[in-house]
């Protein structure tokens, strides 16, 4: 891909921190856009599950303005570093979410199948590990502020 091209691609993700749920099938078709050379569309959708051992009923995500968008920028450049990309698409909610609300979408798309599965996992892990969000669990007795996994920090060490 020339140099030109990256740049134009580059403009056209998107990437955005918000409060709003979004359309998992219309973040799909703005990946699929009109560039023909992308064979290959794949999607990450993180939910809020149930955590049995802390009883959770809500989650509250923070985050910083301005320096989470500039981090998740970071994180896809980093991917496009290392794999030929289309568009990718990354939207993370904050605020007040309950059970089985979407939180996270990840969508890459690549020429080849192989470039989309790992820039996604990719993407999704160093999220993880170097976006400034903080969640907080609430159940019927108390809320408490939920430290990194170290398994997250391990996954992004792997690449």
């Amino acid at each position: 891909m020339t140099e030109l091209l990256k740049k134009e691609v580059l403009v056209n993700d998107v990437i955005k921190v918000q409060t709003e749920d979004f359309s998992i099938a219309e973040l799909y078709e703005q990946l699929k856009s009109d560039d023909a050379s992308c064979g290959a569309v794949v999607t990450f959708t993180g939910i809020v599950r149930e955590q049995i051992e802390t009883q959770m009923q809500q989650m509250f995500l923070e985050h910083y303005p301005g320096m989470t968008e500039r981090a998740l920028e970071d994180i896809v450049e980093k991917a496009r570093q290392r794999w030929t990309l289309g568009k990718v698409v990354v939207i993370h909610r904050v605020g007040l979410l309950s059970m089985n609300d979407n939180i996270v979408f990840v969508g890459v798309a690549s020429g080849h199948r192989i470039n989309a599965f790992e820039a996604a996992q990719f993407i999704m892990d160093y999220l993880k590990k170097d976006a400034p969000f903080w969640k907080k669990e609430i159940n019927a007795e108390s809320e408490a502020w939920v430290e990194q996994k170290s398994s997250d920090l391990e996954a992004a060490g792997k690449w």
